[in-house]
């Protein structure tokens, strides 16, 4: 099998689960949470699963394999890294949103702020997150950004942004099972049809991200570096 083939193959299975992901969060809500508002009542919360899981894992994950596309790589590098950006701003955008959801909600029911270790592994992702994207903009779409600090950069944005990764799903996880954990104390433990879809979402959460860290990870679908003018002069940029 020619390794195209295998990667759309793998990428086609990752699209499949993002869509499960998002269909499921939703319905979860939905059905078993009374649905969503955002009025400072247990409703608004729910905004806060569906937006964590849209933006800091399913937008998130498919954003970053943007340039592991091989169909991408005959396009102009820079305009690439456009896209690339925009889709993560999305994804970083939907999760503040999120975060905002879940502190308005607190504040309305006059709930703790980060007490739960899911809540500091969240505000660690999201933090790192807008710190890796300040950093992407400053290293590889400003014009003014000297080759041998993209060279310098260039691991690192690839590190920070698997650490983003694991982080995410560690979150997810995390934060399902304190959703779950919500009601009376024995109710997770009959493990009724609300644990069980909930359970499911958390295994197709994982999937989603093992899929995604092993298109990362796997050398042969890198883009090829055909050439490293991919930003224009600043000198370019103002013809």
């Amino acid at each position: 099998m020619r390794p195209s083939v295998y990667f759309y193959l793998t990428f086609g299975l990752g699209l499949c689960l993002s869509l499960l992901c998002v269909l499921f969060v939703s319905c979860w809500n939905t059905k078993w949470r009374g649905g969503f508002s955002w009025n400072g009542s247990a409703l608004e919360s729910n905004w806060h699963a569906v937006l964590m899981v849209c933006g800091l894992a399913v937008m998130y994950g498919n954003a970053a394999i943007v340039f592991r596309i091989p169909f991408t790589w005959k396009q102009n590098k820079y305009t690439l890294k456009l896209v690339h950006a925009g889709l993560m701003l999305s994804a970083l955008f939907l999760s503040v949103l999120g975060m905002c959801a879940i502190f308005d909600y607190h504040k309305g029911l006059q709930i703790p702020h980060m007490y739960s270790l899911h809540s500091w592994v969240g505000i660690c992702a999201i933090v790192l997150f807008a710190f890796q994207w300040v950093l992407g903009l400053i290293g590889f779409i400003l014009p003014c950004s000297p080759r041998w600090f993209r060279s310098c950069l260039k691991p690192v944005h690839i590190w920070l942004g698997k650490v983003i990764l694991m982080l995410s799903l560690a979150s997810c996880i995390s934060g399902i099972n304190e959703k779950l954990h919500e009601g009376p104390d024995d109710a997770y433990t009959l493990l009724p049809m609300e644990a069980v879809f909930a359970n499911v979402l958390g295994i197709l959460i994982m999937i989603f991200m093992m899929v995604v860290y092993g298109i990362l990870s796997k050398k042969q679908w890198m883009r090829p570096e055909m050439d490293d003018a991919s930003i224009p002069l600043l000198s370019e940029s103002r013809t």
